[in-house]
């Protein structure tokens, strides 16, 4: 799988993940569920967004470093 490929994915999981906890809140809805989405999913979509951002940069530069080894 390209780095292309992989970043894509990333975006497709995070947007199943965030459908998921919406589902699960209906259920959970107490301070925990608020603290658990306020210290780790209002970050998630930042983080991998950076990761998408690098995985282009690497995907980039292996195709500069397979084109500089034919």
């Amino acid at each position: 799988m390209s780095t292309k490929a992989a970043a894509s994915n990333l975006g497709q999981i995070l947007k199943e993940y965030l459908i998921q906890w919406q589902d699960t809140r209906n259920y959970w809805r107490d301070a925990k569920s608020a603290e658990f989405e306020h210290k780790y999913l209002e970050k998630l979509p930042g983080y991998v967004q950076i990761t998408r951002n690098v995985m282009d940069e690497m995907d980039t530069l292996l195709s500069k470093l397979k084109r500089d080894c034919e």
